[in-house]
Formats: structure tokens, C-alpha cells, sequence
């Protein structure tokens, strides 16, 4: 079982939103109170689609942000984009935002219009609501480290929309 994807070993706990340490956008809460964690999951956090991330990292991580102050970050991922693989740089105020213009400047326009964070056990799910040509779609990201969590959460959404376009 993958811990990253996989969903907490608890045989008394049936739906998604039971496995939160916090509460659920209002959007999704019926629905993750209704679906279990696999079928939630499947439908918000999938990773199928023609956006993938691969490595990510950010070049100034290695000094601390207080001597930084208000400058950008320097970031860089490998992605692809349907059978294109490439690596994308962007300076931004933090991982979603470096993200968000990388994909731009892959020709996908995706806007994040709502980010929430909630704790899940030993797990962080991201919940992301972003809009592309007038579509909106919610979608979701579930990793032990906050800042994966948030980037695949981006990622399930850009490939959410163009799904449903």
C-alpha cells in the first residue's frame, strides 16, 4: 500500500471526510461525506490526465525566508504536458503560484481561485478550486508533505478542467 495515495487503515471510518483532522471546503462536504476515501480520491485527487509533475524543487530553499523578505523564489519542475516532457522555471511568491505560471507558460491557464489545507492523520489534503475559460472545477491533493499535497493538488485540477472542457 502507498502511503501517499493509499487511504489510513481504519476499519470503522467509511466516508472521505471522516479521515480529516479539519473541516472539508463547503463544496465538497456532501460529497465527502456521502463517497468513501477510494471513491473521493478517484474523482478529485486522480493523477490521470496530460499534466504530470515530476521533480520539483526550489533553488533558494536553502536560505532561510526572513532574509529573503518580500523576493520571489526561484523554482524549477519537470513537467509534461501530454507526450512533451520539459523543465519549467518560475520565480513566485511560493510553490502554487511558481506552478500556476509554469503552467502558462505551457499554454495552460489555469487560475486557483480557492486553496484550503486541512490535516489528515499523519497526511495533509489539499483542496484547490481552479478555473480555466470560464469552467470551475474543485480538486484535491494528499501527501505527508504539505507542499506536495498543494502541487499535485494544482495538478489534479488543470487536468480536471481539461476533462471536463
Amino acid at each position: 500500500m502507498d502511503p501517499q495515495t493509499a487511504a489510513p487503515q481504519t476499519a470503522s471510518v467509511t466516508c472521505f471526510a471522516a479521515y480529516l483532522d479539519g473541516r472539508m471546503p463547503r463544496p465538497l462536504r456532501e460529497l465527502a461525506e456521502a463517497q468513501s476515501f477510494d471513491e473521493f480520491f478517484d474523482e478529485y485527487a486522480s493523477t490521470a490526465g496530460p499534466l504530470r509533475l515530476g521533480q520539483w524543487s526550489c533553488s533558494d530553499g536553502d536560505r532561510p525566508s526572513r532574509r529573503l523578505g518580500p523576493q520571489a523564489r526561484h523554482y524549477r519542475a519537470t513537467l509534461a504536458v501530454g507526450d512533451r516532457i520539459g523543465t519549467a522555471q518560475a520565480a513566485a511568491c511560493g510553490p502554487v503560484a511558481a506552478l500556476t505560471e509554469m503552467l502558462h507558460q505551457q499554454g495552460v491557464a489555469v487560475e486557483m481561485t480557492a486553496f484550503h489545507q486541512v490535516p489528515a492523520g499523519e497526511h495533509t489534503a489539499t483542496f484547490v478550486c481552479g478555473c480555466e475559460g470560464g469552467r470551475t472545477e474543485w480538486a484535491m491533493g494528499w501527501s505527508d508533505d504539505p507542499v506536495q499535497s498543494a502541487l499535485r493538488a494544482v495538478i489534479a485540477c488543470a487536468n480536471r478542467l481539461r476533462a471536463h472542457a
